[in-house]
């Protein structure tokens, strides 16, 4: 089944509170292209997250932009299908 990309990000927010975090919008003025979320777990975890409607891709501009968190240390994931959402977060945790 194929959830919208808003669907999907309702079900980010709410899986990362059930975890004791939050996945915060984030809104660069300025800088175009930044990834919908910013993931925030217990432990001090922290990770961008770019959220698109199932098989699309991220904009070259977007791919830059997570491109240069990536160099600065930050892990950056590319969700389309709320069944990868748990998978990420665990990934987040791990880090």
């Amino acid at each position: 089944m194929n959830f919208s990309e808003s669907e999907i990000e309702r079900r980010l927010r709410a899986e990362a509170k059930r975890m004791g975090g939050m996945a915060v919008k984030f809104v660069s003025p300025g800088l175009d292209g930044v990834p919908d979320r910013i993931v925030l777990l217990p432990g001090r975890k922290i990770a961008f997250v770019e959220l698109k409607a199932p098989r699309k891709k991220p904009r070259p501009l977007q791919i830059k932009r997570m491109r240069q968190l990536e160099c600065l240390g930050f892990p950056v994931f590319v969700i389309d299908g709320i069944e990868q959402i748990g998978g990420v977060l665990d990934e987040i945790c791990a880090t």
